[in-house]
């Protein structure tokens, strides 16, 4: 007869064999994606959870903003694009682009850069007329980028659009110069 110390044990003891090894957490791409990505939804509705109607489409067209630079940082192509209007236009360096040429060339490009140096964004300002609203923000970005050492003060204007309720990025214009 088993006392009631070798029962216990008796009953927790398991051939290897018949146990699950524990499965580690797989981190890919798109997990990282979706966590930055979840993480700025859910802080943009809860800060627009009380706001008047005014307030929430600014904290939204704050969102699409923010939720674009998260993917580019995160080297998501497909979320970065998802924001952009089929008829955007992106102005850099002195170039204009549509979204098929940023697509095929500079967005690359943009998605290495932002994930090689860091940027410290200052509050994005909005303004809306029905429909249609800017957003403009500076930012200090300081950093390598291979084998140049990058310092450089920028200034951003997003042109967003409202259509069947969802804000759509227009147009885009970005400059920078070598910090002073």
């Amino acid at each position: 007869m088993l006392n009631r110390r070798q029962g216990s044990r008796a009953r927790t003891r398991t051939s290897s064999h018949n146990r699950i090894p524990e499965e580690k957490p797989v981190h890919t791409k798109y997990h990282r994606t979706a966590s930055v990505l979840g993480g700025v939804l859910i802080t943009t509705l809860v800060g627009a959870a009380g706001a008047s109607g005014q307030q929430r489409s600014e904290n939204q067209v704050r969102a699409v903003v923010d939720v674009f630079h998260a993917a580019l940082a995160a080297g998501d192509s497909a979320a970065a694009l998802s924001h952009l209007a089929d008829d955007v236009t992106i102005l850099e360096s002195g170039g204009i682009e549509d979204k098929e040429h940023y697509r095929s060339g500079h967005l690359a490009g943009d998605m290495r850069f932002a994930r090689a140096v860091a940027r410290e964004r200052g509050e994005i300002e909005v303004s809306l007329v029905g429909d249609v609203a800017w957003a403009h923000s500076t930012s200090v970005t300081q950093g390598r980028m291979g084998d140049r050492e990058i310092n450089s003060q920028g200034a951003e204007l997003v042109v967003l659009a409202r259509e069947n309720g969802i804000w759509k990025i227009k147009a885009i214009h970005w400059s920078s110069r070598q910090r002073r």
